[in-house]
């Protein structure tokens, strides 16, 4: 097998295709079911951080800065740390460190967080007016939230949860190169430690695709459902 030159990344003789597409649909399966979990806890987290951020009670001061040190913390650990230090808390959880299913909580916990935060920041952009006309019609709380601040806030919402699921396709690289599997585990094992070139290069492009792919589908979304 040829390493040297440009020429090493064209020899696609040497790639096992029925692989390749085995690993895609690892890759494609983490960040499908991670992004679902992630845009469900992280709206969650964003609502409870904006509900309490300018609450009077107590109580309410206290959860915002549990809620936020919880955010702040896990949004700062750099995800190949992360992955690392849930390893037992994973084993237990899925019975596995290996495999598809075993990134599955460090995907979740690395992004929920990142997204909370851009959920918070999407409601505290709605036009506060806009809330206080429904609180003074005699709007409910939950009516406020389904009615006032998922509506206005919906683009911006739709954005960032694109945006994360782009992240979560690179996490899942990373997480790939500990035996995770999927495209970067392909790679790795694969691509560089076998010194298969082409292997790397093809599984790099069709992560780039599938990012492009998810980049277009969030911004046509957030287009048909911008009213403005």
């Amino acid at each position: 097998m040829n390493n040297n030159g440009l020429s090493s990344y064209f020899q696609f003789k040497n790639v096992d295709w029925s692989n390749m597409w085995g690993a895609t649909w690892e890759t494609v399966w983490m960040t499908l079911v991670s992004i679902i979990v992630v845009a469900i806890l992280g709206a969650l987290l964003g609502l409870l951080l904006f509900e309490t951020s300018n609450s009077e009670s107590i109580w309410a001061k206290v959860l915002n800065w549990i809620v936020s040190a919880f955010v702040n913390i896990f949004r700062s650990i750099p995800f190949i740390i992360l992955i690392v230090l849930l390893l037992p808390a994973t084993q237990a959880m899925m019975g596995t460190i290996i495999g598809p299913k075993a990134a599955l909580p460090s995907l979740i916990i690395s992004a929920a967080p990142f997204y909370a935060r851009l959920v918070e920041i999407a409601f505290h952009e709605i036009d506060h007016g806009v809330v206080e006309a429904a609180d003074s019609m005699g709007a409910t709380q939950s009516q406020i939230i389904s009615k006032v601040l998922l509506p206005e806030s919906m683009p911006a919402l739709v954005s960032g949860l694109t945006v994360t699921a782009i992240s979560l396709i690179g996490y899942t690289a990373m997480a790939g190169a500990i035996g995770a599997g999927g495209l970067g585990n392909l790679a790795y094992l694969d691509g560089f430690q076998a010194s298969n070139n082409t292997i790397t290069m093809v599984a790099t492009v069709i992560i780039v695709l599938i990012v492009f792919i998810c980049q277009f589908a969030g911004d046509l979304l957030v287009k048909r459902i911008d009213k403005r």
